[in-house]
């Protein structure tokens, strides 16, 4: 993990690993908290959207092999109000979506995550405290729910290179403008390899 300074006292931006939201996912205290980790660092939703996701909103696609989870209102960046999107939900997380619904016995109508957007942030912050005692990485305390997007973002952009448009749809961002920060922040492992290749032979 990295962390970069916000200029506010003690908040910092949080750049996480794969394996940084492994430990996080370890760390959660039950199968609702690890489904927010989830959402949050696998399908980039914002903390405020977790809470709007029904059963209903979860669309395998014509092809059978996807699925997508619909976002009923995303966030309002252009004045017009927030427009859904259909997020692009992996496998992996669609099955344990699947799994605590049942468990659960969560309606059709019904939010997966029944959480406020502050409930949500209180369960990320818990979560990460969790994770810093767990590895004495003390760098947990500082992540956030936007670090979970954060992570998802920079996956797709810098680690498999993916087109930034894809990632504006699919993320819910408005501009190129908005998204460029993920893009220009190398991974760990990209500056690992970098300094490997720049070495004399």
């Amino acid at each position: 993990m990295r962390l970069e300074a916000t200029g506010k006292e003690d908040q910092y931006k949080c750049w996480l690993t794969d394996d940084d939201l492994e430990a996080l996912r370890r760390a959660a205290g039950s199968h609702r908290d690890d489904l927010v980790i989830q959402i949050g660092g696998f399908v980039g939703l914002r903390a405020f959207e977790i809470p709007q996701v029904t059963p209903k909103h979860v669309k395998r696609t014509p092809d059978g092999d996807h699925f997508r989870l619909r976002v009923p209102k995303g966030k309002d960046t252009t004045g017009s109000g927030g427009k859904p999107r259909d997020a692009y939900l992996p496998r992996e997380v669609e099955g344990d979506l699947h799994r605590y619904v049942r468990s659960e016995d969560v309606g059709r109508h019904e939010p997966i995550v029944d959480l406020s957007e502050s409930g949500v942030r209180a369960v990320v912050k818990r979560t990460a405290e969790r994770a810093a005692e767990a590895t004495g990485d003390e760098d947990f305390r500082h992540v956030s729910s936007h670090d979970l997007r954060r992570r998802f973002a920079q996956r797709l952009l810098v680690d498999r290179q993916m087109d930034p448009r894809v990632v504006m749809t699919v993320g819910g961002w408005d501009s190129f403008q908005a998204i460029e920060p993920y893009l220009n922040s190398p991974t760990p492992d990209i500056v690992n390899t970098a300094f490997d290749e720049a070495r004399f032979s």
